[in-house]
Formats: C-alpha cells, structure tokens, sequence
C-alpha cells in the first residue's frame, strides 16, 4: 500500500484531531478496572459519542451501517485515537471486532438489519461462547449440543473463558449439530448461532484472574431454546463461518493495540531515564529491539487491513503471521516493562504489572501460537499437514 497520506487524508486527520480534542473531556472519569457493569457503562457512552459523530464502524461497509472508510483512513482514526488516549472498544470488542464484521460478511440482510446498528450505536454488547472445558485449542472438538425442535435449537453444554459474558446481551455461539461418527469429521456438523444471553437456561459464572479481575466467564447452557433465524450461515456450515470470524479476530482485532504497544513502548524509555535504568545497555538494546519490532508490526498491520479491504473486509492468512508474532512481542514488551519497574513490577495496582499478566494469554487466545505456526506452514509455506 502507499504509505503516503493524501491531502485527503490529512484533512480528515485534522477534523478528527480536533473532534476527539472537544469529546474527550466530556466522558466521565474511568470506571474501577474490575467493575465491569460500570466498564460498560462507560465503553457503551463513548461508542455513542462516535456513532452520533459519525465515526463508528468507520471501516465496516456503508451497507452494514459504517462509513466505508479506506484502509488508510482506518489506520489514521486508530492512531490518532491512541494517541489522544481515547477508549478502545472495551466491554464490546466481541461485537465490534469479531461478530458484527462476521454477520455483514456472512449474515441475511435482516440479521445485519437486526444485530449491527445495536453494536455500532452501543446499545448491545456480546461474548464470544467458542472454547469449551474440552475443546479449547482443539476448536473442532467442541460438544456444545443443538437439537432442532421446530423453529428452534435446544441447545444443552457448557463453554469457558468467555470474556464479558457477565454484561453481554448476545453470545456468537458455536454448537454441534450433527454428531461427530466416521461420516462426519469434527470440522463438519458445526454451526454459528446468536444465542440471547437472558434467555431461559442461560447460567453465567464468572472466572477469577491472576490478576484479580472477572473478565471470563463460564456460560452453562440447559436446553437453551435459540430461533432458527438467529442462524448465520447455513446449519453445519459453522467451520466456515468460523475461519471468517477468527480471520478478524487475527487479522485486524488487533489494531488498536499494536498502535498503544508503541506508545507504552515510548513510556518505558522515559520512565527508564527518569529512575536510572538507562544507564543499562543491554536494557536500551532491548529497547531498540521492540521499537524495530512494533514497527514492523504496524507495518505488517497496514498491509493486512489493505488486503482486507481487497478482499471484500475479510482479512486473509498474514492475520497468523501477525497474531504470531504480535503475541510473543507483546509478551517481551512487558518483560521489559518489568526490567524497567524494578521491584515495583510486583505491585498489582501497576498498569503494566496488569498488562505483564494478561500478555501471558495472547500465545494461547485467538488460536494458540501452535495453531499459527500450523496455519503458516501449510496454508502460506505449502508445507505438508502435520499429524
């Protein structure tokens, strides 16, 4: 892509410079980290204030309810929101990232009628209800039963680590509907569904970090009725629907954070000359290390939102390279935080003594770095599947 902005471009930058410049400091005071009702309060204004200011799903398709906004200008409103320390999407990132782009890639037009305008206004929050007790990495594993009852699924089983489920309306749900047997491989018999999160049945149980923090939930499902019409994509064709979903997930989810990478990556060489640490050589190697890394990151990130828009808003396969790689940066990111901090790199209350902790599931979450290195090999390296 041309990385060069147009006076175009640079137009648009100066408007949103100075809209965030109005808006930001008309949010309220951020929420306690770890009182999720009222993160949600909180990510669900700031949503609105970008839907009325005409900025929500600046990427998405002008069918879909966004503004059909170039590559290049996505990437604009993503820094310039980083470095105006604006909220990222929060309690709704499931809705924003991984399920509305999957309903207008692959939903009827009353589905994206129904669920993507709620998202983009801030009206409604989803989870994600994948990964199961038994089937985490082994997706395709999954045993989460639906039984068709008329206009109806049924749908009995249990899922885990399902970030914000505790405030969540709506659930991207994969479930098993025709069993596993030497006729149907796992990837078969597989569907997409959006499950009411207040519907009958529906048992959510939150999971508690290392960090001290309830952002996972188990979500236990008892012969849970879902519509028919809440279907995207056809019955047992959920693998499919699936790839579509985890290629936003890899691919383009996560944007935002290389670009607040950067800028953490800024703040530890200050706060490395401001407490002495500088003076370490082999601390500001390091440091050069990640900066070049992030760069090429960002780089590889520009190219990746480029060949989503090529292909029609779908990412393709460089989203595992990037997901490889961004997870392991991301943990040596921190690592160095933790150099940087000293003996304060224990304290909890510490932002980047937080970030340390979470940084350890970016190797597993969105597909393990195994799974990406699989992916590579076989889907770009043309290099035989393994066993």
């Amino acid at each position: 892509m041309d990385l060069t902005y147009t006076e175009e471009e640079e137009a648009f930058r100066a408007r949103l410079r100075e809209w965030l410049a109005v808006s930001l400091p008309k949010l309220p005071p951020k929420p306690d980290p770890l009182d999720w009702p009222a993160r949600r309060a909180y990510d669900t204004t700031w949503q609105r204030m970008l839907y009325d200011a005409g900025y929500a799903g600046l990427h998405w398709p002008e069918a879909a309810g966004g503004r059909g906004a170039t590559p290049t200008q996505h990437l604009i409103y993503l820094e310039e929101t980083e470095k105006a320390g604006a909220p990222y999407v929060g309690a709704n990132f499931v809705g924003l990232l991984h399920a509305g782009p999957t309903i207008a890639a692959e939903g009827t037009p009353e589905q994206r009628a129904r669920w993507l305008l709620p998202v983009l206004r801030g009206d409604e929050i989803w989870c994600q209800g994948f990964s199961e007790p038994d089937a985490g990495s082994d997706l395709a594993a999954l045993r989460t039963r639906a039984v068709r009852d008329g206009d109806d699924y049924v749908v009995t089983g249990s899922k885990i680590w399902t970030s914000h489920a505790e405030v969540a309306d709506w659930c991207e749900l994969l479930v098993r509907t025709e069993p596993i047997s030497e006729a149907v491989p796992k990837h078969r018999g597989i569907t997409w569904l959006a499950l009411p999160m207040d519907a009958p049945g529906v048992t959510v149980r939150p999971l508690r970090t290392l960090a001290g923090s309830a952002e996972f939930a188990e979500v236990f499902l008892d012969e849970v009725r879902v519509p028919v019409g809440n279907r995207v994509g056809a019955e047992n064709d959920g693998w499919r629907v699936t790839m579509v979903t985890l290629s936003f997930e890899r691919g383009t989810a996560f944007v935002g954070e290389v670009v607040a990478c950067r800028r953490t990556l800024a703040e530890l060489a200050a706060a490395a000359k401001e407490n002495g640490r500088w003076d370490d050589s082999a601390l500001r190697r390091q440091l050069g290390l990640l900066n070049a890394e992030f760069t090429a990151l960002w780089r590889l990130t520009q190219w990746n939102v480029s060949e989503a828009e090529r292909g029609g808003g779908v990412p393709g396969l460089g989203g595992s390279v990037f997901k490889l790689r961004y997870s392991h940066a991301r943990q040596e990111l921190y690592d160095t935080a933790a150099r940087v901090l000293g003996p304060d790199c224990l304290d909890l209350d510490h932002d980047w003594t937080l970030d340390r902790l979470s940084s350890l599931s970016y190797t597993i979450a969105a597909g393990t770095s195994q799974i990406q290195r699989n992916i590579v090999a076989e889907r770009i390296l043309g290099l035989p599947k393994g066993r």
